[in-house]
C-alpha cells in the first residue's frame, strides 16, 4: 500500500526568533484550528528550493511543468481536497502568484542531480527564511504553501514542508515535512500525485495533532503597566508672621 512518511512535528518555536512573538502567533494558529470558518489562502507548491534526482526531462521541460502542476491542483479540486484536508467549512482562497513567480525564476539546471544523497538538505530554518521572500502584496490571515525539498525518481517520491504562515508578517506558524509517493503518466501527473498523498495524510493523520498542539499552546499574555507609587507633595511651609 502506498504510504506517506512523516518527520517529527515542528510547531511554532522552531521558527520564531524571539519570545515576544510567540504568544501572538500561537493565538492566530489556535483560532485557525478552533474555528473551521477561519479563512485560509492556498499559495501553491513552491519548487524553487527542491533538488530533482534522476529525472530525464531537461531543465527547460521541468520548469515548464511547474505551473501546470499548480494549476491541476486547483482545477481538480475534488481530488486535491485542500478544504477537506484542513477542515475548512468555507471556501479556500487560491492565490498562486507569489509561488508561480518563484518557480518561473528557479535555476532548474542547478536543481537536477543524479544522487539521492543530495536530497533532504532543506532545513526548517531555510523554510522560515525562504517564505520571507514571498511577495504577498499586503495579504493578511493564514496561508498554506508546500515547499518542496526533494523529488526522487529512484525512490518514486517527493518530500515537502507543509507550511502554515501568517501572511501579514510572513512568519511560519506550523510546518511539518511529509513525503508522498509519486505515480502517474507524464511529468505533471507524476509529480502532482505526491501532493495528493500529502493532503490525504494531513486529513487523516496530521491535522488532529496540529490542532491538539495549537490548543495546548500558551495563551497570549498582556504585560501589565508598572505600578507607580503616588506620593502627595509636601505642603510648603508659610513664612512666619512678624
Amino acid at each position: 500500500m502506498t504510504h506517506v512518511r512523516k518527520q517529527p512535528f515542528l510547531l511554532l518555536t522552531l521558527f520564531l526568533l524571539c519570545s515576544t512573538g510567540l504568544h501572538s502567533y500561537a493565538q492566530n494558529l489556535k483560532e485557525f484550528f478552533a474555528n473551521t470558518s477561519t479563512p485560509l489562502t492556498y499559495l501553491g507548491v513552491d519548487f524553487s528550493l527542491a533538488k530533482i534526482q534522476g529525472e530525464a526531462a531537461t531543465a527547460t521541460e521541468i520548469k515548464e511543468k511547474f505551473e501546470p502542476i499548480n494549476s491541476v491542483i486547483i482545477t481538480e479540486a475534488k481530488k486535491y481536497d485542500i478544504p477537506g484536508a484542513l477542515k475548512r467549512s468555507t471556501p479556500v482562497i487560491n492565490d498562486l502568484d507569489a509561488v508561480n513567480k518563484l518557480n518561473g525564476n528557479a535555476n532548474v539546471a542547478g536543481m537536477k542531480t543524479d544522487n539521492v544523497s543530495d536530497l533532504g538538505k532543506v532545513t526548517p530554518e531555510d523554510v522560515a527564511k525562504h517564505v520571507k521572500t514571498y511577495n504577498l502584496s499586503g495579504k493578511k490571515g493564514i496561508g498554506l504553501v508546500f515547499v518542496v525539498d526533494g523529488m526522487s525518481k529512484t525512490d518514486k517520491e517527493a518530500s515537502m514542508y507543509a507550511v502554515l504562515l501568517d501572511m501579514g508578517t510572513k512568519k511560519v506558524l506550523n510546518a511539518e515535512k511529509l513525503t508522498g509517493k509519486a505515480k502517474g503518466f507524464g511529468f505533471r501527473n507524476y509529480w502532482a500525485y505526491p501532493i495528493y498523498k500529502v493532503l490525504e495524510t494531513i486529513s487523516t493523520d496530521r491535522y488532529k495533532d496540529w490542532a491538539k498542539a495549537a490548543a495546548a499552546a500558551p495563551e497570549e499574555k498582556v504585560a501589565e503597566a508598572p505600578k507607580v507609587d503616588t506620593v502627595k507633595p509636601k505642603a510648603k511651609k508659610g513664612k512666619k508672621a512678624v
